[in-house]
């Protein structure tokens, strides 16, 4: 993969650049994932907070409940409702930023390392057999 990437929304009104490597690249499963994505899961690249900026508009959040206590911090295109982030702790103290994968404006590099919340997985959800999964969060990120 290349840095800095970059990527923003389906009608332009957002951009954004990360000069980071990611830290994690998965797929989520759980349910606000499959409601959020309108799919079976979320395609998530992981990078530190500091690295990603929005060079052109501005995020309209939307907040969700996790199943670690906090919430969820989702941010979108107000125009498009493109979804750009996910996964900040709401409270904006969190060291990483989540990236929808399909939101770069080259996502053909993205590689999951893992599968998450496959206790949620619709029967219809093709995962590959070689990732590994896990019931609900990794064990190390809890």
């Amino acid at each position: 993969m290349k840095t800095p990437f970059s990527g923003g929304c389906a009608c332009g009104a957002v951009r954004y650049e990360c000069d980071a490597e990611p830290l994690d690249m998965f797929q989520c499963h759980c349910r606000d994932c499959q409601r959020a994505s309108g799919g079976a899961c979320s395609y998530v690249v992981v990078v530190p907070a500091k690295s990603f900026k929005l060079t052109q508009g501005s995020l309209r959040h939307h907040f969700t409940s996790s199943a670690a206590g906090f919430q969820h911090k989702r941010g979108f295109c107000a125009e498009c409702g493109s979804r750009i982030t996910g996964g900040e702790n709401a409270e904006g103290s969190s060291p990483i930023v989540g990236i929808n994968a399909a939101s770069m404006d080259d996502p053909s590099w993205f590689r999951p390392q893992y599968d998450i919340f496959i206790s949620d997985a619709q029967p219809w959800d093709y995962m590959d057999p070689a990732l590994p999964k896990f019931k609900e969060y990794r064990p190390s990120d809890q």
